[in-house]
């Protein structure tokens, strides 16, 4: 999720979070409005109630998966559970290991700090971090050369909860010191329904049953798309139809949002398209990929392949990635045998 400078850094008391502004109106507040990724709810439940039983700090939380599955709102949800502040910033904006300090150093007892894309941290902010996590302390140096000299300085216990796209991308050492490590599925079509009618009520727009049905279709299993397809057919509707979203007007929607029946969009199919009207279907490196239809690389491993590879579209090698029969009929391309 990309963070505005308003939120990076920012304090939420437990009275903000409870009356925040429109652009916190679709989250979820609490575990039990919470939809989907039951497992994970099951799990935090306990151990936050654990937690306030024994009037401790809860123990440091990494949530990762694909982007938009709702981490940055489970956080917030931890925050609200406990009756703790919640404050937010994200790993590039923590540039130094003074940026570190001062943030902990701000901190209540049992509040929790949200470090959003953890994984691009720097190693320098890290070191710092090992300590905070583990001893509740900060090691600084002052001074430089022969002059140096560590000092160390207690902060009151919090809970660091972290939230990555790239498990793998963290370090170990900072990794193994998470003590709750859950990952996030992609969500079902009947779960994504629920949280599309939720939203379609606080944005006060009348949805029947199979056109909150056709958006979850199309919504790439991710909450946060489900929100926004719907926020866009919400337009159409109230110019171009009857002010009521119905399957029709949802597909008549999205159709002009060039998002396809299968949640495709046109980067998706020009992806696959690209790999099979030029390189034969694969297996394609992921840098070629990138060039030839001008993306990063990090954009197509973060965004566009794993739907693609959840969906069976797409196949990764150990020569490269391959567009699959199914990528191939979705495309209406024949398959080469």
């Amino acid at each position: 999720m990309e963070l505005t400078k308003e939120e990076e850094g920012r304090i939420v008391s437990m009275e903000a979070q409870s009356a925040d502004d429109w652009q916190y109106s679709l989250r979820p507040r609490k575990l039990n409005e919470y939809i989907g990724q039951d497992k994970v709810k099951e799990n935090l439940s306990v151990f936050i109630q654990a937690a306030l039983k024994r009037g401790e700090a809860l123990d440091h939380v990494l949530l990762y998966g694909p982007p938009g599955l709702g981490k940055t709102t489970l956080a917030a949800i931890i925050a609200n559970e406990l009756g703790v502040n919640f404050r937010v910033t994200s790993g590039p904006a923590i540039e130094r290991s003074g940026d570190l300090a001062a943030l902990l150093t701000n901190l209540g007892e049992r509040d929790v700090l949200f470090i959003d894309e953890i994984h691009r941290l720097s190693h320098s902010v890290e070191e710092v971090l090992y300590s905070a996590m583990e001893d509740f302390a900060l090691d600084i140096v002052i001074g430089k050369g022969p002059s140096a000299r560590s000092i160390r300085l207690d902060i009151a216990p919090f809970t660091l909860v972290g939230a990555t796209t790239r498990a793998g991308a963290l370090a170990a050492p900072l990794r193994d010191r998470f003590g709750v490590i859950e990952r996030l599925e992609y969500y079902k079509p009947d779960a994504l329904v629920e949280i599309i009618k939720r939203a379609s009520e606080i944005l006060q727009i009348p949805i029947d049953d199979h056109g909150a049905e056709e958006i979850a279709r199309r919504s790439r299993g991710t909450p946060r798309i489900a929100n926004r397809l719907l926020k866009r057919v919400r337009d159409f509707a109230q110019v171009d139809g009857r002010g009521t979203i119905t399957a029709d007007t949802a597909d008549k929607a999205l159709s002009r949002l060039e998002v396809d029946k299968a949640g495709l969009d046109r980067t998706d199919r020009r992806m696959l398209d690209t790999m099979i009207q030029k390189f034969g279907g694969g297996p394609v490196g992921l840098d070629t990929i990138a060039a030839a239809i001008s993306e990063e690389p990090d954009t197509i491993t973060d965004v566009y392949e794993p739907f693609l590879l959840q969906m069976g579209f797409l196949m990764k090698t150990p020569r490269g990635r391959v567009v699959t029969r199914a990528g191939y009929e979705h495309m209406h391309v024949p398959y080469p045998e």
